[in-house]
C-alpha cells in the first residue's frame, strides 16, 4: 500500500472514530501545507482539508464542529484495522 493510501486510511478512521464517540460531526480535517501541496486533496470524505504550519509532517488533526468557532482542536490518533475504500464508478 502506498503512502497516499495509507494517509487516506487513517484520515478516514480518524473521522469514523470522532463521529462515532462525539455528538458533534468532523467539520475539517487540517494538515501540514506541504503534506497537503503533496498529496493535492482539497477534500475527504466532504470535509474540506485545511492548510496548518503548526502541524509537522505526516500528521494531522480531525477539527469537531463544535471547536471550529472556537479555535480548539481535538487531535485524534488511530490504530485499527485497515479498511477498504473505494471510488464511486463511473455511469
Amino acid at each position: 500500500m502506498g503512502a497516499e493510501a495509507k494517509n487516506l486510511e487513517a484520515i478516514s478512521r480518524a473521522i469514523d472514530q470522532h463521529n462515532a464517540n462525539c455528538p458533534f460531526p468532523a467539520s475539517e480535517v487540517r494538515m501540514n501545507p506541504f503534506e497537503l501541496e503533496r498529496l493535492g486533496w482539497e477534500q475527504i470524505r466532504g470535509l474540506p482539508i485545511v492548510g496548518d504550519p503548526a502541524l509537522g509532517s505526516g500528521r494531522f488533526r480531525i477539527v469537531c464542529s463544535r471547536d471550529s468557532d472556537q479555535g480548539e482542536l481535538e487531535e485524534l490518533e488511530v490504530v485499527g484495522t485497515p479498511i477498504e475504500v473505494g471510488t464511486p464508478e463511473a455511469n
